[in-house]
């Protein structure tokens, strides 16, 4: 990546509701990966979605890392205080031509074609101009026939055609919140993320976040996107399918499950918890990492 010497990657969840296995398994990767490259690794709050997070889960979410033994560099940047600046990024959209007003409530684009990440492919309806009678409601990305390659480091090479398989996207939502897409490059690009090491849940956004990035004239990370753990019904964890909080569980036998989930061979007599970040430091493999999507919770987690 252009414009920066050292490896910097970060972790950034959202703090909806307490540290889970999946999450976890994100920071691990993440972490083990920026330090095996003698880089940086940073912690961001992506609370960008108000109205769903939480500074008590916040701060709860750390306290889980520290007790697991995480080590971060810098302060824990916050998304929500930065709201200025990702105006000020739409701005230059809207100045550029990029940009445009868009008028369709939710049950106006329920008839419309889904993507791969569950999100409605945007029909266009606005692309022109606001219907008559229509006020703006929300911001949109014009992608017009953009396609975006990239080959990432975990799941090999993907494409998108923007148009086609996702539609003009969201920046700012109707209800004044700036949309993750926007944040998360604006973000990266502050911080000097050279390196993503994150859940695949978010691999169908990345070809979105490089268009952006492009849009801005703001530098492309690296990308590697790690398997996402599914419970026993097949859902991926998170708060909705109550994954269970890894704060309760032993602090050893949790770090020990993460590194075999992510095709780690780890000795049963590691002892303690210095342990096991010393034997994982050590030994970290990016190329062990099994090439998967999604997995099934390890037995026991």
């Amino acid at each position: 990546m252009k414009g920066f010497n050292r490896y910097r990657g970060r972790f950034a969840p959202s703090p909806t509701g307490p540290l889970h296995f999946g999450s976890l398994v994100a920071a691990l990767g993440s972490c083990l990966e920026a330090r095996a490259q003698g880089g940086e690794w940073l912690v961001r709050m992506e609370d960008v979605d108000e109205p769903r997070c939480s500074p008590d889960v916040a701060a709860a979410m750390l306290r889980t890392l520290e007790r697991l033994g995480f080590e971060w560099d810098g302060a824990v940047m916050v998304q929500s205080a930065r709201k200025p600046h990702y105006r000020e990024l739409l701005e230059r959209l809207k100045q550029a031509g990029l940009a445009y007003p868009c008028g369709c409530t939710r049950r106006e684009l329920a008839d419309s074609a889904i993507a791969h990440d569950g999100a409605a492919i945007y029909p266009g309806t606005c692309r022109s101009g606001l219907p008559p009678g229509k006020a703006a409601r929300s911001w949109r990305l014009r992608v017009d026939d953009a396609s975006v390659t990239f080959e990432d480091a975990i799941q090999g090479t993907i494409r998108q055609q923007l148009g086609r398989d996702v539609g003009d996207f969201v920046l700012l939502r109707a209800d004044g919140y700036f949309a993750y897409q926007l944040a998360v490059v604006a973000d990266d690009a502050d911080q000097g993320i050279t390196h993503v090491v994150r859940g695949a849940d978010l691999l169908d956004s990345t070809p979105r976040q490089i268009h952006l990035q492009r849009c801005l004239g703001l530098p492309t990370p690296a990308y590697a996107h790690l398997p996402v753990a599914l419970n026993a019904q097949g859902e991926k964890l998170s708060k909705q399918t109550l994954a269970a909080a890894v704060d309760a569980m032993p602090a050893e036998r949790t770090l020990l499950a993460a590194l075999r989930f992510l095709g780690q061979a780890p000795p049963q007599d590691l002892g303690g918890k210095a342990s096991i970040w010393a034997w994982a430091l050590a030994n970290w493999r990016l190329d062990e990492v099994p090439r998967e999507r999604t997995l099934g919770l390890p037995a026991g987690m």
